[in-house]
């Protein structure tokens, strides 16, 4: 029995540990990419400041918008050069200038089913619906479209493709009533949802539903919490001006009013200082996680129990260490303040990592001065360590919104930070360091687009999953969340040293796709109509 037991101890002992995630290194390029652009202003811009990235000259490369609060708002084509240097380049949108002063964020999406890209931009004053057309230029559609876009301090978005709808149903989500008595406090806007009229004239948005009580929000997302097929609205909120408010959810029945969550329905009093939102399934279990970034630490909810299809969720993110609540480096130990919340595999080892911007609203004594944005990498165990540091992110400024995307097609994410009252920084995801001190890229990967027909053509509302040795992975095709601004671009999938993967498409109308073969390292559009995927090599390749 002795002998049994030293050679089993032997064995366990001879076990190779699991290796600890590489940790991706990032160079702040905006200024040899050239890209030089400020987010400032008065009170009114302490908040908001977003980035988009989507492709508006039709090169499949994400391009780049960023706010500018009371300076203009700024486009940017990507010129950058397959797998090289960041490079951007200023863009003629076409767009009255005044139009483009008093931008809080924008978000992209194919309104009218053309085919290139429009853009919903928030404001303080009138939203605008930018209709694209081609070769980064665009047009004032608010007249074509029947959009009364308002004139209120619009903070946070969201759109999805309700079922049978040609066109998409719009969110504009608002901050504070200025104009209301005893503004700021306790004086918060209503929310709208605009349902498209006729699906056969183009999009009608005359009819627009008020969401009340508002309470101040600074993010919404349409999803499927619950996955009944019908999206949901999840709006959270900043209790700094609310009186009696809370996080909220709105139900959106077929063919009926948009109606709020209540207590009868298992939605559950929530209050934190919400300001950025994402969503991502990141435990394996089929419905999504959501994250939400607050003063103090972050939340990541997740459904106690999804079967009974009510909204009934559980904090996890002390669990999984991932509360972020104060900074991981410097004297300053206050509480953080997150804004930009996202979750992306940045390593590529096909686990969730996720990416916080921080930063003080903007002189606020008990919130920690030099708060540096937050790099969590995904563990095997399934919790998360900060990385911010060794990431080179740990940078003393106010981060407000954020874009991640591959902008130079090497296979690994790279992240444009809108600061308040600061530069823009374009972090480029540079691999992880080796021994010898240079860099080298991290684990495989995969990068899809969807297409389908007629209406929805980028299949929003979609759920891509693919198949990594045992191990599935999915992703939400989704547009909101973040913070004032996001990413409309390839889905990005870490396959770690698998050189193979399967994947499937749950579309938009619910039905799943067949299983396809899938090989790392590659660029894939998906077509609904096609039996296999198609690849796609970008230049210089």
């Amino acid at each position: 029995m002795k002998l049994i037991f030293q050679t089993l101890l032997v064995c366990v002992l001879a076990l190779p540990a699991m290796a600890a995630p590489d940790t991706p290194v990032f160079s702040n390029d905006a200024a040899p990419a050239g890209v030089s652009h400020i987010y400032g202003g008065p009170w009114e811009f302490y908040v908001g400041g977003g980035a988009t990235a989507f492709d508006c000259d039709g090169d499949l490369k994400a391009d780049l918008l960023l706010a500018g609060g009371e300076n203009s708002a700024q486009l940017y084509r990507n010129t950058s050069k397959t797998g090289g240097g960041l490079s951007f380049r200023p863009a003629d949108s076409g767009v009255n200038e005044k139009i483009l002063k008093n931008v809080i964020g924008a978000y992209a999406l194919d309104i009218d089913s053309d085919g290139i890209l429009d853009l919903a931009v928030m404001r303080l004053g009138e939203n605008v619906l930018l209709r694209g057309q081609g070769d980064c230029r665009f047009e004032n559609a608010n007249r074509q479209w029947r959009f009364d876009g308002g004139h209120a301090w619009t903070t946070a978005f969201s759109a999805t493709w309700e079922k049978g709808a040609r066109f998409p149903t719009l969110a504009f989500g608002n901050y504070v009533d200025r104009d209301a008595p005893g503004s700021p406090w306790g004086t918060c806007s209503p929310h709208y949802i605009y349902r498209p009229g006729s699906p056969t004239a183009g999009p009608d948005y005359s009819g627009a539903q008020e969401i009340r009580p508002g309470y101040c929000t600074l993010g919404m997302l349409f999803s499927d919490f619950d996955r009944s097929g019908t999206p949901s609205l999840r709006i959270t909120n900043d209790r700094h001006y609310y009186r009696g408010g809370e996080e909220q959810l709105v139900a959106l029945p077929v063919d009926q009013p948009a109606r709020l969550y209540k207590r009868a329905d298992g939605w559950q009093k929530l209050q934190i200082w919400g300001m950025g939102i994402a969503a991502q399934d990141i435990d394996g279990d089929g419905y999504l996680e959501y994250g939400l970034t607050s003063m103090g630490d972050t939340k990541i909810q997740r459904l106690q129990r999804p079967r009974d299809q009510e909204p009934v969720f559980e904090d996890m993110a002390f669990a999984w260490k991932a509360t972020a609540h104060r900074p991981y480096t410097g004297t300053d130990q206050r509480p953080s303040t997150g804004w930009h919340i996202e979750f992306q595999d940045f390593n590529n080892d096909s686990r969730t990592d996720v990416f916080i911007a921080k930063g003080n609203v903007e002189a606020m004594p008990d919130f920690a001065e030099n708060d540096p944005d937050n790099l969590l990498i995904g563990q095997w165990d399934g919790t998360f360590a900060e990385s911010g540091l060794e990431a080179g992110l740990a940078q003393n400024t106010r981060g407000r919104g954020a874009a991640i995307a591959d902008f130079n097609l090497d296979g690994q994410l790279d992240i444009a930070l809108v600061n308040r009252e600061g530069k823009a920084a374009l972090w480029r995801n540079q691999g992880s360091k080796t021994e010898t001190g240079t860099f080298g890229p991290m684990g495989n990967y995969a990068a899809i687009r969807l297409r389908q027909a007629d209406a929805n053509r980028n299949a929003i509302g979609s759920e891509i999953r693919i198949r990594v040795g045992t191990r599935d992975v999915s992703r939400e095709v989704l547009v909101g969340g973040g913070h004032a601004g996001g990413t409309h671009d390839w889905v990005h999938f870490g396959m770690g040293v698998a050189d193979r993967a399967t994947v499937r498409v749950r579309w938009p109308d619910g039905k799943w796709g067949p299983w396809q073969r899938l090989f790392a390292n590659q660029f894939v559009v998906i077509d609904r109509n096609q039996k296999d995927p198609i690849i796609w090599v970008p230049p210089g390749n």
